[in-house]
């Protein structure tokens, strides 16, 4: 049975046949020519992602302007006239491997840096699918994406949600996006039986929507450590254990 699925495509279209996961998935297509200028004009601002790829490696934040195009990888900005040599740019940067096209989400700030959420999700020693984490990620303040891997720093979620809700608010979100993980798992388990855990990374939008950027299943274990809530990274570390993501102390 497939343990790891590395397709972000082939993820998001076993996702979507479910329509309480689907309204949480931004619009997502393969990178073309058209489909690229369609998306810009509908949404203003993508995001050009690889199909395969972690870290957030090679991931483009991509607009329109007042003067034709930009997009920006890493902490590099280029800027374009008009679509024909945005596309050639965009098509030279990813050497024409697969890449998609995601409908952008105008990220939530902590200080002026946008953030994301990580949601842990596992089996448990029963056999049966639990949300085991969660923890904030903020961008490094010159890049487009969140990951720690890649400049980003690690934030209990309580802390960046504060500015945005009160205590009690906070509580029933973070109860939703649980539901949410637990949802998505066990629609992919349904496709790829083998699968033990995986990571939501979750945008949250201006009207306190959550939307599912990607959904990795072979996320991080350990990036839950920072938590002053030891028990959590405990937690999630003896699962691993369990199924064998990572392996036993010699103690």
């Amino acid at each position: 049975m497939q343990r790891f699925v590395h397709s972000k495509w082939k993820k998001t279209k076993a996702l979507i046949g479910d329509s309480r996961i689907k309204r949480h998935i931004p619009h997502t297509v393969r990178l073309q020519k058209d489909t690229l200028g369609a998306m810009l004009s509908r949404y203003g601002m993508v995001y050009v992602k690889p199909d395969r790829g972690t870290f957030g490696n090679g991931v483009m934040r991509v607009e329109r302007t007042g003067s034709g195009f930009k997009y920006q990888v890493g902490t590099d900005v280029r800027s374009f006239g008009d679509l024909n040599g945005l596309y050639d740019s965009l098509r030279r940067a990813t050497r024409n491997r697969g890449y998609l096209i995601q409908k952008g989400i105008h990220l939530l700030k902590h200080q002026g840096r946008r953030f994301d959420i990580r949601v842990m999700v596992q089996k448990n020693p029963a056999n049966r699918w639990e949300a085991t984490g969660m923890v904030g990620r903020v961008a490094h303040p010159k890049k487009v994406v969140t990951n720690f891997h890649n400049g980003g720093t690690l934030k209990p979620v309580p802390t960046l949600m504060s500015r945005y809700m009160n205590q009690a608010d906070r509580g029933r979100f973070a109860a939703g996006l649980k539901l949410l993980g637990l949802r998505v798992a066990r629609r992919l388990e349904a496709r790829y039986p083998g699968i033990k855990e995986i990571g939501l990374d979750i945008a949250v939008d201006q009207e306190r929507k959550p939307w599912i950027l990607e959904v990795n299943t072979c996320p991080d274990p350990y990036i839950f450590k920072v938590l002053k809530d030891k028990s959590v990274s405990r937690r999630i570390l003896r699962y691993a254990r369990a199924y064998g993501r990572i392996k036993m102390s010699k103690k």
